[in-house]
C-alpha cells in the first residue's frame, strides 16, 4: 500500500475513477462521463501546495485525494476543498477512512487551516464518513442541481484543524 504524489502517468485511471461514480448520481454533479483531455488543465492546476495523492496497492490506483483552494482570493489560502474518490472494487473496507487520516495530516503539512468538503446531501456513506472525523455542517444547499429532471442538495462540511503547539511543553534540562 503506498499513497504517493500524483503524476500525469496517473490521469487515465485517476479519471476512471472519477467517471465510475458520475452514473449513480450521489458523488458529481457532472452527468456524463469525462475524457482524460478534459481533465488535463483540472490536473495542472494542482500544485506543490495544492496537489492531488493516489493510494496504490500493487501498482494500481485505487484511489486519489485532491486539494482545491477555495474561492481564490488570498484571505483564503489556507481554506481548501478536499475531495477523496475511491474505485467502486476498493469501497467499503475502511480506506476511506484511511485516506482521511492522511489527508487530515497532509493538509496540516501544507499550511492548510480549514478542510471543507461538499457532498451530496443523499450521498450516506460519504456524510458518515466527514462527521465521523468531527467534520461540521456548515451549509445545506437545497436542490441546487439537477440530474435526470431530479433536484439534488448540496451539504458543505468544514472542519478547522488544529496545529500542534509545542509551547507549554517544558524540555529537560
Amino acid at each position: 500500500m503506498t499513497t504517493r504524489l500524483a503524476t500525469i502517468d496517473d490521469l487515465n485511471e485517476i479519471v476512471a475513477i472519477y467517471n465510475e461514480t458520475i452514473a449513480g448520481r450521489m458523488v458529481t454533479a457532472d452527468t456524463e462521463e469525462v475524457t482524460v483531455d478534459e481533465k488535463r488543465d483540472w490536473f495542472n492546476s494542482h500544485n506543490v501546495k495544492r496537489p492531488i495523492y493516489v493510494y496504490c496497492e500493487n501498482n494500481q490506483v485505487l484511489a486519489w485525494v485532491s486539494y482545491k483552494s477555495f474561492y481564490g482570493r488570498p484571505a483564503y489560502d489556507g481554506t481548501v476543498e478536499m475531495s477523496i474518490y475511491i474505485t467502486r472494487k476498493a469501497q467499503g473496507k475502511g480506506l476511506g477512512k484511511k485516506l482521511m487520516i492522511f489527508a487530515q495530516t497532509q493538509a496540516k503539512q501544507l499550511n492548510i487551516k480549514v478542510l471543507l468538503g461538499f457532498i451530496f446531501s443523499h450521498n450516506l456513506p460519504s456524510v458518515k464518513l466527514f462527521k465521523h472525523f468531527d467534520f461540521a455542517i456548515w451549509g445545506e444547499l437545497p436542490s441546487v442541481a439537477i440530474m435526470d429532471n431530479k433536484p439534488y442538495s448540496l451539504t458543505i462540511f468544514g472542519k478547522h484543524l488544529k496545529s500542534v503547539s509545542y509551547t507549554h511543553l517544558t524540555l529537560p534540562t
